[in-house]
C-alpha cells in the first residue's frame, strides 16, 4: 500500500458524487451520535420493557424486531457505500457475504436446540430427516459460540480476499465486475439449495430455541439483540467515517475518480481496492450474524441476486459517498417495504423499481445529497445577502 514515488501535489479531479472531507465528527455529528446512542440503549428498551403493553407509549416486540432487522440492512448499505460510493466498485454479490455470516450464526443456533427438536436428537432436525448419522466435518466447531463468531468473520473475509485478489489483479472493473459478483452469489445460492451440502437445503435453518443458553424468544433477549445491533451499526459508521477521512480514504476516492492517474502517481490500486473490499464483506457478514437470531430464519434466498441488488438500491436512494445516506436509504426503503407488502403486496416490486428509476433520474446524489445541496445553496444565498 505504500507509495514508491512521491505523492503529487495535485490529486485527481473528483467527479460525481463529490465527497466532502470534514472533521471526523462535527457538532451536528456528535449530537446525532448521542441521539442514536440514547435511542438504541435507553429509549427503545424502556418503551418495550418498562412501559405496560396497554399503554400508548409501549413499543411492541414486532417493531423492536423490525427496527433491528433494518439496522442489519443498514450495516450492509454502509458496507456497500465504502466499496461503491468511495471506491467506485459496484458489487452485486454482497448478499453472499451477508448470508454466509447468517449461516455461521445459524449453525451455532441449530446446535443450541439440542434435544428440543421435533426428533429429540443431538443432530439438527433436517439431518435426522435426511437420515444422516453424524455431523459433517464443517459442523465440527458449531457448538462453540466463539469459534463460530470467528468463522463468521474469517470465512467471508477469506472468500472476499481470494475472489478480490484475482479480480482486481486482472483489472476487472465496471459492469464486468458487477456481473461476476452477481454470478458468484447465484452459484453459491444454487450450492446451498442442495441438501447434501449440510446447510438445510431450501428450508435453511429455523426454529431456534436458545443463544448462549438463554431463551431466544423472550422480550429481554430480543431487546439485548436490538441494542447489540444498534451499537454495531454505530461502531461500523464511526469506523467507516474514520477510514474515509484518512489518507487511505482519500486514495480510495482518487481510485474511484481516476485510477490510472493514481497508478502513475506511484500507488498500487490493487491493495487499496482489495483491503476495502474485504472490510466491506466482513461488515456484511457481521450484519448477517446479527440478523438471524432476530428474524429466526436463514435460507439460500438471502443469497439471491435480487437481495444484493436491493443493497445497492438502499445505498443509491440514501446517497452514495455520504455514509449516513445508505443508513437513511435502508430505513426508508425497508420501512416502505414493510408497509407496502401489507397494504399493497402486489405493487411492492413496481414501487421499488419506480423508486430506483426516479432516484437515478432526479436524485443522483440521493436523499442526503439533496438536503446537503439545499443547505449549500442556502449558505451561498446567505453569503450573497451579507455581501450585498
Amino acid at each position: 500500500m505504500s507509495a514508491v514515488l512521491p505523492t503529487p501535489t495535485s490529486t485527481p479531479t473528483l467527479s460525481m458524487p463529490a465527497a466532502r472531507r470534514p472533521s471526523f465528527l462535527g457538532a451536528r455529528g456528535r449530537i446525532g451520535l448521542l441521539a442514536a446512542l440514547i435511542a438504541v440503549t435507553v429509549v427503545v428498551p424502556v418503551l418495550n420493557l418498562a412501559v405496560a403493553p396497554g399503554s400508548a407509549l409501549h413499543l411492541p416486540e414486532y417493531y423492536v424486531t423490525l427496527i433491528g432487522k433494518i439496522m442489519c440492512y443498514a450495516i450492509c448499505a454502509l458496507a456497500m457505500d465504502l466499496i461503491w460510493g468511495y471506491t467506485g466498485i459496484l458489487s452485486l454479490g454482497h448478499g453472499l457475504f451477508f448470508a454466509l455470516g447468517g449461516y455461521g450464526m445459524g449453525m451455532y443456533l441449530m446446535r443450541q436446540i439440542g434435544r428440543d427438536g421435533n426428533y429429540q436428537s443431538d443432530l439438527p432436525d433436517f439431518m435426522v430427516f435426511l437420515d444422516w448419522k453424524e455431523l459433517p466435518w464443517h459442523w465440527a466447531l458449531s457448538d462453540s459460540f466463539v469459534a463460530q463468531m470467528l468463522l463468521v468473520v474469517l470465512v467471508p473475509g477469506l472468500l472476499a480476499f481470494v475472489f478480490g485478489y484475482f479480480a482486481f489483479r486482472s483489472r476487472i472493473k465496471g459492469v464486468y465486475f458487477s456481473i461476476i459478483t452477481q454470478a458468484m452469489t447465484f452459484a453459491a445460492m444454487l450450492l446451498f439449495f442442495r441438501n447434501e451440502t449440510g446447510f438445510g437445503g431450501n428450508n435453511g435453518f429455523t426454529d431456534f430455541k436458545r443463544i448462549l443458553g438463554i431463551p431466544i424468544a423472550t422480550s429481554t433477549t430480543r431487546v439485548a439483540l436490538f441494542v447489540i445491533t444498534g451499537l454495531t451499526l454505530i461502531g461500523c459508521y464511526l469506523l467507516a467515517r474514520w477510514l474515509v477521512n484518512t489518507k487511505y480514504g482519500r486514495v480510495l476516492q482518487a481510485i474511484r475518480d481516476a485510477e490510472s492517474r493514481v497508478m502513475f502517481s506511484g500507488y498500487d490500486p490493487l491493495w487499496y481496492k482489495l483491503s476495502i473490499w474485504v472490510i466491506s464483506a466482513v461488515m456484511c457478514a457481521i450484519a448477517g450474524a446479527l440478523y438471524v437470531p432476530q428474524v429466526g430464519i436463514i435460507n439460500p434466498s438471502e443469497m439471491s441476486p435480487a437481495a444484493s441488488i436491493e443493497i445497492a438500491i438502499w445505498t443509491a436512494v440514501g446517497g452514495r459517498a455520504t455514509l449516513i445516506g445508505p443508513i437513511v436509504g435502508a430505513f426508508f426503503v425497508n420501512g416502505a417495504k414493510s408497509w407496502f407488502t401489507v397494504a399493497f403486496p402486489e405493487f411492492w416490486l413496481y414501487f421499488l423499481g419506480a423508486l430506483f428509476i426516479a432516484v437515478t433520474l432526479f436524485l443522483p446524489q440521493g436523499i442526503v445529497g439533496l438536503f446537503r445541496q439545499r443547505r449549500r445553496d442556502d449558505d451561498a444565498q446567505a453569503g450573497k445577502e451579507e455581501r450585498a
